[in-house]
């Protein structure tokens, strides 16, 4: 069983929010998922939150991230992601 770390799309029409999830990798992009790692708002309107211990366990236990997923994990470390973040989740 390979184990994706992807976004799952919520929101409505025009305002994207994205869950950060943990999914078998024959599920759907907007289906079941494991586990829920946080959420994240392109715009920067609502709180971007990742709870980056949970990130770090599924990545030992071998899961893949995406290279989107990637990017935002970095961003979130190095404090440079935009918008509304909760800063007391950055642990690392």
């Amino acid at each position: 069983m390979m184990v994706n770390i992807h976004l799952k799309r919520i929101g409505k029409k025009k305002t994207l929010c994205y869950r950060v999830v943990v999914a078998d990798s024959r599920f759907p992009r907007d289906g079941r998922f494991i586990d829920s790692i946080g959420s994240y708002d392109p715009k920067g309107k609502n709180l971007t939150k990742l709870d980056l211990m949970k990130y770090d366990a599924w990545i030992k236990k071998g899961a893949k991230p995406t290279k989107r997923v990637e990017s935002i994990i970095k961003l979130y470390r190095e404090n440079k992601l935009e918008g509304k973040v909760e800063k007391d989740e950055i642990t690392s």
